[in-house]
């Protein structure tokens, strides 16, 4: 039987000092062993000299469509929300490969070695958003790509609102077309996620049962830390409070033993092996 591999990565590395340093304390004296940076995001270089004192932490590139400003034409704002997003993919407003392969060569020349893709609000859901994170991961010979399908139970852990439980199940139709699309391309994914309904919903008991019923393989756990100050509580996200609980759970011993427990080990991007999906 595999080994249960877990992977604890913090979005949203970028996107203000304080959820940087939260990001830092959670691998610091935590369990979280990697992130994805926002290049649009207001606290990049705060973020990257971060990183350049703890290169533990494995990087990668959280590929914004949805709020800050564009990369690709200067002076101009991405769409506001999902639903402008839609539109603007409609209308064809917006060059999704321009605008992030520009993201990502703004995270390689800044000198971090980027090694997996992931998009805010997984816009990657959306056919034309995968298309380029597809051509972008094989172009920029970055091959590890969130595969944002919670790993079947999870909401028995995490008690989410019956809204988030009918989008996570709504997502999982979806799954087919995506994984034919990364596999074509050859990507390269987990063999499990998790984390969709529990964003902003969980604390240290909730974490540890999930890790104690770990499947077998590997897991790429999204999570969202941080420090809730008034640079925080000033920026336009619903995720404040919750940031901090996060924090706390994945620093809490009861979480490493619960990996003890479950005989599983933690680990990142660039030294896992895994399979093509």
């Amino acid at each position: 039987m595999l080994r249960a591999q877990l992977i604890v990565n913090a979005d949203d590395f970028g996107f203000t000092r304080d959820v940087n340093e939260g990001i830092v304390e959670a691998h610091q004296r935590g369990i979280v062993t990697a992130a994805t940076l926002m290049a649009n995001g207001a606290a990049f270089d705060h973020a990257v000299a971060l990183w350049r004192r703890n290169p533990s932490l494995d990087v990668g590139c959280h590929l914004v469509l949805v709020g800050g400003g564009s990369l690709s034409k200067a002076s101009q704002d991405l769409p506001a929300g999902v639903p402008d997003l839609l539109e603007a993919l409609a209308w064809g407003r917006l060059d999704v490969y321009a605008e992030l392969a520009a993201q990502v060569r703004k995270i390689l020349d800044a000198g971090v070695p980027a090694s997996h893709l992931d998009t805010h609000k997984h816009t990657h859901l959306a056919p034309p958003v995968l298309g380029a994170v597809a051509r972008i991961s094989a172009e920029f010979g970055i091959p590890w790509v969130r595969r944002p399908f919670d790993v079947p139970g999870m909401a028995s852990h995490f008690l989410p609102p019956w809204r988030v439980r009918a989008a996570a199940r709504g997502l999982g139709l979806l799954q087919g077309r995506f994984s034919r699309v990364l596999r074509e391309h050859g990507c390269r994914t987990t063999d499990h996620f998790a984390g969709f309904v529990a964003t902003g919903r969980f604390h240290t008991a909730e974490l540890a049962a999930f890790i104690r019923a770990l499947p077998s393989g590997s897991t790429e756990f999204m999570c969202h830390p941080g420090f809730c100050t008034g640079e925080l509580r000033g920026a336009r996200t619903r995720l404040k409070e919750s940031r901090v609980r996060e924090l706390e759970a994945l620093t809490a011993p009861e979480v490493r033993r619960a990996l003890e427990e479950r005989g599983a080990g933690l680990a990142n991007f660039r030294d896992l092996r895994g399979s093509a999906d």
